[in-house]
């Protein structure tokens, strides 16, 4: 049954059939708060979900007990509570499988300048669902009355079965209360494949400066929400189009002005929105999911505006741009707030992006493989996973031929594997056995043996121990006589 079909009572029906088949606690908490004498309804999200039939094991609810009334039933109710957010009026709690978190009735807004709310608590489920960031958000599920009561105040039912994002109050209102709601715009789209009603679109352009006063970790977040959904190109174009994306992120923008060098695409964002596309459908290498691989196929192109260059007679270069872009991938990463293992993952995937390509039909020699291998690390399945999706060229014979040299790759790097374990590379001596055949204590010499010990491994393979031996004990000889 679609949502344009489903009118107020049927809704209700169907979100609570939902419920009661996938959150079955919900009762039993809304007992607890009407025993209490307080009102408790599902809300937000979702309800949401609850009509759309996908409903999962986290609950949002709102009602018009206090925090710390809150807090008190959920400690006689869940396993386990906590409330980092009880200044803002949200409880949480865990009772077997299902996460709830229960928030007071509230308005808030922003300051001008501000970086938090101001958060007021209200009167009226009403006051609160006026005060949420869409209709498609602003439908409750009251569930401590004689019977469950469906309530939508702002036709969000109507919007959810035309696919379209809507503010219950004025867009302008809305975002100027929270500007974050604004890449949240994005996000929804991205994660529902809605459109964006236009009142909300102008307001979002006009009002793009407005992110600025959002911390960089709740940016972080919603971007990352957005990146993960299942069509990231109408959100990342979406924060383009408005203006949002050159505060945020505004490496990905300036890609719209640089022409890639053989001209095979409309410019260098759409290919990177191409290759993080392709990217997300070989996923399954990596288990499903990555938000790793995502952010470098986004990213890995964002140092050729800093490294175009005009060739003559026509064309345009874009050397050392993996580079360039590995250092700002890293700087802006940092900037987001991105955690450390995070920022290394990606920086080494946009630096390494470009190393296939010297590959040529097969012309390197095994120790070219072996340190292919040694530099990707355990990120070696996504070099592989992004250096596929990086080939975008409209010319099939060309994609079907850097496909099939590719393949040819991964079989040598199997091979190797399988004869020398390459994922567990290391110099045939280890620094207590240098030091003892050196007759030296720890010290820079022993770092630079086993340096030494690792390019030979690189070089020809395992070597054995009496080998490397004979010449590391030759190499020593040369430094201390040359």
């Amino acid at each position: 049954m679609s949502a344009e079909k489903v009118n107020l009572g049927a809704a209700g029906e169907l979100a609570i059939r939902s419920l009661i088949e996938r959150a079955p606690l919900a009762s039993s908490l809304a007992a607890e708060f009407k025993r209490e004498g307080f009102r408790l309804a599902l809300v937000g999200g979702p309800v949401r979900d609850a009509i759309l039939g996908r409903l999962g094991n986290d609950l949002d609810f709102t009602t018009d007990a206090h925090p710390h009334q809150t807090k008190k039933i959920l400690n006689s109710w869940a396993d386990n509570t906590w409330d980092t957010g009880i200044l803002f009026g949200t409880v949480a709690g865990k009772r077997g499988d299902t996460t709830v978190e229960v928030t007071t009735y509230r308005t808030e807004k922003y300051e001008e300048e501000s970086r938090n709310p101001d958060v007021e608590f209200g009167d009226t489920i009403e006051g609160d669902l006026s005060r949420r960031d869409f209709t498609v958000n602003s439908m409750a599920l009251e569930l401590t009355g004689a019977k469950p009561e469906f309530i939508d105040p702002f036709d969000g039912l109507g919007d959810l079965g035309k696919g379209i994002l809507r503010t219950p109050a004025s867009a302008t209102q809305s975002f100027t209360d929270d500007p974050l709601r604004m890449m949240r715009a994005a996000r929804f789209a991205s994660q529902l494949n809605f459109d964006i009603h236009d009142d909300v679109l102008n307001a979002m352009s006009s009002m793009a400066s407005r992110i600025s006063i959002i911390s960089a970790e709740r940016v972080r977040e919603e971007f990352t929400k957005l990146l993960m959904s299942a069509h990231p190109r109408v959100g990342i174009t979406i924060l383009v189009d408005t203006g949002i994306a050159e505060l945020v992120l505004p490496e990905i923008p300036k890609l719209r002005l640089e022409i890639d060098e053989h001209h095979h695409h409309k410019d260098v964002y759409e290919h990177s929105i191409t290759v993080l596309e392709q990217a997300i459908a070989q996923e399954e290498r990596l288990g499903g999911p990555n938000l790793v691989i995502r952010l470098a196929a986004l990213l890995h192109d964002i140092g050729k505006p800093k490294t175009r260059n005009l060739i003559e007679g026509g064309g345009v270069s874009f050397h050392h741009h993996e580079v360039v872009g590995a250092r700002l991938s890293k700087n802006r990463m940092k900037a987001l707030r991105f955690d450390n293992e995070t920022i290394d993952a990606v920086e080494t995937l946009v630096a390494l992006h470009l190393r296939f390509h010297g590959y040529g039909d097969g012309e390197w020699t095994d120790s070219a493989v072996r340190r292919y291998v040694r530099d990707a690390g355990d990120l070696l399945t996504h070099l592989h996973v992004l250096t596929r999706a990086d080939c975008t060229t409209r010319n099939a014979k060309k994609a079907d031929r850097l496909a099939r040299t590719y393949d040819g790759l991964e079989a040598r790097i199997a091979k190797l594997s399988e004869e020398e374990e390459l994922s567990k590379i290391r110099p045939d001596l280890d620094g207590a056995q240098v030091m003892s055949l050196l007759g030296i204590k720890p010290s820079a010499d022993v770092g630079k043996a086993l340096d030494f010990l690792m390019e030979l491994r690189m070089e020809h393979g395992p070597l054995g121990e009496e080998r490397a031996t004979q010449e590391l004990l030759q190499w020593w000889k040369a430094r201390r006589h040359p």
